[in-house]
């Protein structure tokens, strides 16, 4: 048996894949690739991973280890990053766990620590605080390659210091090498927070354009990014977006309508909840309804799944929804997606940044395949109301559009009293995992087609 798994790893072709998130740290940047390399080995596809023995963990989820495939081959080395230094400080000068663990980068109030520890990693740590793995990682790979070779390599990021690890070691070894974009660079939303001076901003300029040119292929998540790197490289720019693995959404449950006069109505948010996306408008909605509906007060629930921050629980609470509310806390990837399918109304607000409208969130296609309605909040000329609308999985409202929120509350409730809230008919066949790898793996074989 060991013989003939070696036999059929011996005629695959390799792809070398650097990623600083790997099980088991927890969080949607880990599950792209998981899954990709997953599937990778049906493609002819042997996945090696090259990832920190010691990254920074915001999450741990030691249940994804088991999505990554036995033909997989994991290499690591010790990654050098000021990070945890950073989380000690703060915690010393008082600040609170949410401060140190949840707060976004543009989190408002900042204190005097966090405006200086800002200063200092967007001018000091270029392009980011990994970028001190950059060198030792290059000199490793390099010496590895020539021992296991490999027929591609590619970089996924943020953090982009993995496209310059890339991006050395192609040039160096000649290898064809993919720049896989989960966010942007330059126009990711928290750039302009990162009090960069003027040289610095230039710096993330000319690299981003050497990354782009100078890759064989970029591949970005949203056709908004996609098009916004197109214009600025003559580098082909491919559309692999996010999506869902459809062994984690048994079929016999997932159009199950749930529902009726005696069922909890239950609105759920799973994954990272920042301060900057919280949508105060919709738990004044919420808050109003249960007012004048004694039956909506009794049977709503607001579920928040994953770190939420403390801003988030306190809007809700100042709304008067301190018992319709259920905080979860961070759980497993496998509890988050049971409670999305188990959801009246799954919510996905996004941050209130212009740089969003472009973003699509990976949670976005899992959400889709709970066969739940959706109800974004954001822009609603953006990527994610494109896609919600191209596949009639939900809607994007303004964030202070109140009469619209009001709106498409009532109307689910209505169905969900009903028995009759779902998305069933939603198409989503084009987001499962296993169809997004084959289209991976078909950009892996043009560009090792003629070396």
């Amino acid at each position: 048996m060991f013989e003939d798994f070696v036999y059929i790893c011996m005629f695959m072709k390799r792809v070398l894949i650097i990623s600083y998130y790997w099980p088991p740290t927890g969080g949607s940047g880990v599950q792209r690739w998981v899954k990709f390399a997953k599937y990778l080995p049906s493609e002819g596809w042997q996945p090696v991973i090259y990832t920190p023995e010691n990254p920074e963990q915001l999450a741990v989820d030691a249940s994804l280890a088991a999505e990554v495939p036995a033909e997989a081959e994991i290499i690591k080395t010790r990654i050098l990053e000021p990070y945890e230094l950073y989380k000690r400080l703060l915690r010393r000068s008082g600040h609170s766990k949410e401060a140190v663990e949840v707060n976004p980068v543009n989190a408002q109030n900042k204190s005097k620590l966090q405006k200086m520890a800002m200063w200092v990693r967007g001018n000091l740590f270029r392009p980011d605080p990994r970028c001190l793995w950059i060198e030792p990682s290059v000199r490793f790979l390099k010496k590895y390659l020539e021992e296991h070779p490999v027929d591609l390599i590619v970089s996924t990021g943020p953090p982009q210091s993995m496209h310059l690890i890339g991006r050395r070691l192609a040039a160096e070894t000649g290898i064809p090498w993919i720049a896989d974009f989960r966010d942007p660079w330059t126009k990711i939303f928290y750039f302009k927070h990162l009090s960069m001076t003027r040289a610095t901003q230039k710096w993330h300029e000319k690299m981003e354009a050497r990354v782009l040119n100078e890759a064989t292929a970029v591949v970005a998540v949203s056709p908004l990014v996609q098009q916004d790197f197109q214009a600025m490289t003559q580098t082909p720019v491919e559309l692999i977006t996010n999506g869902f693995d459809e062994c984690d959404f048994a079929a016999d449950r997932c159009t199950e309508a749930f529902g009726g006069p005696s069922a909890e109505f239950t609105i759920t948010h799973t994954g990272l909840f920042a301060a900057d996306g919280n949508p105060t408008v919709l738990w004044d909605v919420l808050a109003e309804k249960c007012n004048t509906c004694e039956q909506f007060s009794k049977a709503l629930k607001i579920k928040l799944i994953g770190k939420t921050d403390r801003q988030i629980i306190k809007a809700v609470t100042d709304a008067g929804l301190e018992k319709n509310l259920v905080d979860m806390g961070y759980q497993t990837h496998a509890v988050a997606i049971e409670e999305q399918r188990k959801a009246s109304l799954l919510i996905l607000p996004l941050r209130k940044e212009p740089e969003y409208k472009a973003v699509l969130p990976g949670k976005l296609f899992e959400y889709m395949a709970s066969y739940r309605p959706v109800l974004g909040i954001g822009q609603k000329d953006g990527a994610m109301a494109m896609i919600l609308d191209r596949t009639k999985s939900g809607v994007v409202l303004d964030w202070e559009d109140k009469a619209e929120i009001a709106a498409y509350i009532d109307q689910c409730w209505e169905k969900h009293l009903e028995g009759r809230l779902t998305t069933e008919d939603a198409d989503i066949s084009q987001f499962t995992r296993r169809n997004l790898t084959r289209r991976m793996a078909e950009l892996f074989e043009r560009l090792t087609a003629h070396p």
